[in-house]
């Protein structure tokens, strides 16, 4: 058992677990998308169904080896509409991806380019 500085030894601490409901915004959606979408590790989100030519909220998840996780559609609005209104200050005139491990969002062509090579 661990011995403080006193001498005295310490108490067993307990295992923390991330609360949603604790920490910015932004890091509360990350959470609960990772816990709504099960392996996901990033989300990609538009304003614009690829079927579809008016805009409506769509989002897709992908694992950590970048194959499609498929979602239902509810699953699909309500990530999409979560992720649109925490990240307010982005034109989502085109697609974004969401890295549910750090929380950052890229415009979706950045990742492309950096899959290309950088071209």
């Amino acid at each position: 058992m661990l011995e403080s500085w006193s001498g005295r030894a310490l108490a067993a601490q307990p295992t923390k677990t991330v609360d949603p409901a604790a920490g910015s915004r932004k890091h509360r959606l990350v959470v609960l998308l990772a816990d709504m979408v099960p392996g996901a590790r990033m989300v990609r989100v538009s304003r614009h169904q690829p079927s579809k030519t008016w805009p409506s909220p769509y989002a897709r998840a992908y694992d950590e080896r970048g194959q499609l996780i498929p979602l239902s559609r509810a699953q699909r609005l309500t990530a999409a509409r979560w992720v649109i209104r925490a990240h307010r200050e982005v034109n989502w005139d085109e697609a974004y991806d969401l890295d549910l491990t750090t929380g950052g969002l890229r415009p979706a062509a950045e990742a492309h380019a950096l899959a290309d090579g950088g071209r």
